[in-house]
């Protein structure tokens, strides 16, 4: 049996086999409720059907969950420092020009995870792979020209997350290499605007004025104003994703539209519909950012006519294109007063 703290806090019963459960259930079993994923066990031991996995109980767990213990952050902490050792072991096997395959190796070997470990499939992403958003093929062959590198990879420690996405560019001179640092720079820039007590929908609709910014400075978009992109959603074909989600036992980690422990349902706006959370943000919460800019020919498709086609700079999307996209992701921690970065107090750049 486990000799955790938390054994003390609850009676453990060893059974050889589940069909035991029900010799350790009272006679009367109308007040029995069931919370887990075989219903069918907990109707054959007679617990009524109305107290199976019970959406007000779930509710209100769910909804907790987003407020981390010391020992969840402890261990959220742990996952960080496995990951940032994978992205860093990813980076050297990136430079020394190994296929994605063999970079997914040199990562899975650094964290001391097998592939089922990891809590996600680990996104190794060469050139224009990078524009696919989940993108798994680890593909075998190296390519002819090394050109950008984007890693989504994470690790796990008692079962909590870490969440982290890096791209670098193979040469640092280019307009792909400068538009990575300004991702970085806004988004770290965003987060330290950040503080308890605001929507997280707020910050994902400051990054996409961000992004408006760095569209213009890189002359991707041209002779519009800021507000117009954003206004319009020129933005969107660049980042069609959310800002973030909640993290914890999960990666996407439940109740990220839950706005009080009856389950009250806020969804995300509908011009932003992949965007995973609307909570407020509280002290405890563990959160994701993860803004990127990306150049995905499916979505960009639909504004080559119409009336906003002349403010793209087409010639400049092209030369981007080969590079796939960009994204760079940080773990935070809400605190009362500051928040902490728990992937950049490793020092991950």
């Amino acid at each position: 049996l486990p000799t955790s703290f938390w054994t003390e806090e609850i009676d453990v019963i060893a059974l050889p086999k589940a069909d035991g459960i029900g010799s350790q259930l009272p006679a009367a079993r109308g007040n029995i409720g069931y919370i887990g994923p075989v219903p069918e066990r907990a109707l054959g031991l007679d617990i009524p059907a109305d107290k199976l996995n019970p959406k007000g109980v779930l509710d209100y767990l769910h909804y907790y969950r987003a407020y981390k213990t010391d020992y969840e952050l402890y261990c959220m902490r742990e996952a960080q420092k496995t990951a940032v050792n994978g992205h860093r072991a990813a980076h050297e096997a990136f430079q020394s020009g190994m296929s994605e395959f063999d970079i997914n190796q040199a990562y899975l070997t650094a964290t001391g995870h097998r592939d089922t470990d990891v809590p996600y499939s680990n996104i190794v992403a060469l050139n224009e792979h990078a524009s696919v958003l989940h993108y798994t093929k680890l593909d075998h062959q190296v390519p002819a020209e090394m050109r950008s590198f984007l890693l989504d990879a994470g690790a796990e420690y008692n079962g909590y997350a870490a969440d982290l996405t890096r791209t670098w560019a193979a040469n640092a001179d280019t307009d792909f290499a400068q538009l990575i640092k300004d991702v970085n720079d806004e988004q770290l820039a965003l987060i330290g605007t950040m503080k308890a007590g605001t929507s997280y929908v707020d910050y994902h609709i400051q990054f996409h004025q961000r992004i408006a910014k760095l569209l213009r400075k890189h002359q991707i978009i041209k002779d519009m104003s800021e507000e117009a992109m954003v206004e319009n959603d020129l933005t969107g074909p660049f980042m069609p994703h959310g800002i973030g989600h909640p993290l914890g036992l999960q990666v996407h980690d439940v109740a990220g539209f839950m706005q009080d422990d009856t389950g009250t349902h806020l969804a995300a706006p509908s011009k932003y519909p992949y965007l995973r959370c609307t909570r407020v943000l509280a002290p405890r919460m563990v959160l994701t950012i993860e803004p990127g800019i990306y150049f995905i020919e499916s979505l960009l498709a639909p504004w080559r006519e119409g009336q906003f086609s002349k403010h793209f700079n087409w010639e400049k999307i092209e030369a981007l294109k080969p590079y796939g996209g960009i994204r760079i992701e940080d773990n935070v921690v809400i605190h009362e007063n500051s928040i902490e970065n728990m992937t950049r107090d490793l020092k991950l750049a």
